[in-house]
């Protein structure tokens, strides 16, 4: 995913919806995820690359960080402090995940770890409150395919995705390898230990018994840079980056194959004709190149502002498009552009109510509303 940023804006109306976006702030540095805990306190969190996480209270970015690690976290191409998730109990127990890249001593690794945010000043945490929850080593020298979204699933889980480890192609085989946590959605308990970890294994992962790593939840992912689980059906949906022709959003269910890298989207990619489809689970939609370039994953829309949007899964690509993707009759999903804003779309929100933002990765966040 090349990063890069734009400023024009022009939006194009479907007959079921119509929407723009407004800008919520400015000044940004390289925002790449956006998150609001349901504590009432009406803020929005916003990931920068570099290491920190901003607040953004009353429509102003305040200037103190909510959280500054940016002295561990290597930033380079596709690496850098990439996503973040708060517990379900944080409003109580001040808890909140993030998934960065480090490089230990010449190692690149992908870091899940936990913090607390400070008790006496809730806009601030102390970097010195890190758990690291699990270290992944990446490929060396491979600077790109390290995902990055967290997000708690309706079984109070973390679920998290980590992309193949870089390159093109998966040259190294790590979609189809469960013995590997590279390429894979991964899920874990974090109100628990089990034996030697800082996490708990759930009983019901679907490798707990063999054939795969006891941490993945579904595998043979290229790079599920966003994903987003629907608050009323629970179901999954993980948009993963495609490599030369084709994007795909998939809805993940336990133990699934989503085909990396025998197939890009529904087609064959190693090999390139005659592959092996049997086992695999299919995306539910893809879009080919040019028409997109790299997938950024969304929400299914269960907000009040935008008539007629209820139940769309609105999600986007980096070339600034956004479309919306409604399921009628069931399991068969209809894709329409709904707006073209020009700049480089890096991630997506959703608020306690249900609204939906878009983050600029030049430097802003916008919300997205009715036209």
């Amino acid at each position: 995913m090349t990063l890069g940023c734009g400023s024009s804006s022009n939006t194009v109306s479907s007959s079921s919806l119509s929407i723009t976006t407004q800008v919520v702030v400015t000044g940004l540095n390289t925002p790449l995820d956006l998150e609001q805990p349901n504590d009432g306190s009406g803020r929005l969190f916003v990931v920068e690359q570099g290491g920190t996480i901003k607040i953004i209270q009353n429509g102003s970015v305040l200037p103190q960080p909510f959280l500054n690690i940016s002295s561990k976290v290597l930033v380079q191409s596709e690496m850098g402090l990439l996503g973040m998730a708060f517990h379900p109990a944080f409003q109580t127990n001040q808890k909140f995940y993030v998934n960065y890249t480090r490089n230990a001593g010449g190692q690149f690794q992908s870091v899940i770890a936990e913090y607390v945010a400070s008790a006496a000043n809730p806009n601030l945490t102390d970097p010195a409150t890190e758990r690291i929850l699990l270290t992944v080593d990446q490929v060396s020298n491979f600077d790109n395919h390290k995902a990055g979204q967290l997000a708690f699933g309706p079984d109070g889980f973390l679920y998290f995705g980590l992309g193949d480890g870089g390159s093109g192609g998966d040259p190294f085989g790590h979609g189809q390898n469960t013995q590997i946590l590279l390429g894979k959605m991964l899920r874990i308990d974090v109100n628990a230990t089990s034996p030697g970890l800082q996490y708990r294994i759930p009983p019901d992962n679907p490798f707990v018994a063999g054939g795969g790593l006891p941490e993945i939840w579904a595998y043979g992912f290229r790079n599920p840079w966003r994903f987003s689980f629907d608050r009323t059906t629970g179901r999954l949906f993980v948009a993963d980056v495609g490599q030369d022709k084709f994007e795909e959003i998939d809805i993940v269910q336990k133990g699934g194959n989503y085909g990396w890298n025998t197939m890009e989207g529904l087609h064959c990619f190693n090999p390139p004709s005659n592959c092996n489809t049997a086992g695999l689970s299919l995306p539910i939609a893809e879009i080919s190149h040019p028409e997109a370039d790299a997938v950024i994953g969304g929400f299914v829309y269960h907000g009040s502002a935008l008539a007629g949007a209820q139940g769309i899964y609105i999600f986007g690509d980096l070339t600034g498009k956004i479309w919306g993707l409604t399921e009628n009759p069931a399991n068969t999903f209809t894709r329409t552009l709904i707006a073209n804003p020009g700049f480089s779309i890096s991630s997506f929100g959703q608020d306690t109510a249900g609204e939906l933002y878009v983050v600029d990765i030049g430097g802003r966040v916008l919300k997205i509303v009715p036209k």
